[in-house]
C-alpha cells in the first residue's frame, strides 16, 4: 500500500510518503519518509506489538496497536465481555465492553471507523473514508492522515523487512 500522509499535534507538523508491507493475517511494516528527504522511519507491527527504532520517539507519532490496525482494514480490540451490536441496513455498529470501552462500525463488509472510548468519552478514532484514513486523539489534538494512492498484491517479502 503506498500513501501520502500528514502528522499534526500541538508542536509539529511534518508530512512525506509512506508505504505498508502487509503481510496477513498480523504482520506490517510501516516506511514513511519526510518530504523533502530530510529523513524518515518505520514501524514494525507483528500481532498486538508494535517495535520502532528510536523506541518512544518514533512510537509517540503513531496511533496505538488497535486504532493503527484499524487504520489499515483489520478490527484487531482486546477481547472484552459486553458487546452489544446494531445493524441498520448496511451498516453494523457495535459497542464492546463495559461503559463501552470501544466502539466500531463497519459498512458492508469494510471496517470505516474505530474509536476508544474512556470514562465515557471518545478519547480517540480512526475513519476510512475511501482512499483517505484518518487517526484523530481528541485530548492531544494529534492527527496522522493517510491518502492512499495505490494497493497491489506483492510476492512473499524478504525475512530481513521484519527486523530493527
Amino acid at each position: 500500500m503506498v500513501f501520502r500522509w500528514d502528522y499534526v499535534d500541538q508542536a509539529l507538523a511534518a508530512k512525506g510518503e509512506g508505504v505498508a508491507r502487509v503481510s496477513a493475517p498480523d504482520s506490517v511494516r510501516l516506511d514513511f519518509f519526510l518530504d523533502g528527504g530530510l529523513g524518515g522511519g518505520f514501524a514494525i507491527m507483528i500481532r498486538d506489538s508494535i517495535a520502532t527504532p528510536g523506541g518512544d520517539d518514533v512510537r509517540r507519532y503513531l496511533p496505538p496497536v488497535a486504532l493503527l490496525w484499524a487504520a489499515l482494514g483489520r478490527l484487531a480490540v482486546p477481547a472484552l465481555p459486553d458487546t452489544v451490536a446494531k445493524v441498520d441496513g448496511d451498516t453494523l455498529r457495535a459497542d464492546i465492553g463495559r461503559n463501552p470501552s470501544w466502539r466500531v462500525t463497519f459498512v458492508a463488509d469494510r471496517l470505516t471507523r474505530l474509536e476508544r472510548i474512556v470514562d465515557g468519552r471518545r478519547l480517540e478514532w480512526v475513519g476510512r473514508t475511501g482512499a483517505e484514513v484518518r487517526y484523530q486523539n481528541e485530548r492531544s489534538s494529534r492527527s496522522l492522515t493517510l491518502r492512499i494512492s495505490s494497493t497491489d498484491e506483492a510476492s512473499p517479502f524478504d525475512p530481513a523487512i521484519w527486523r530493527r
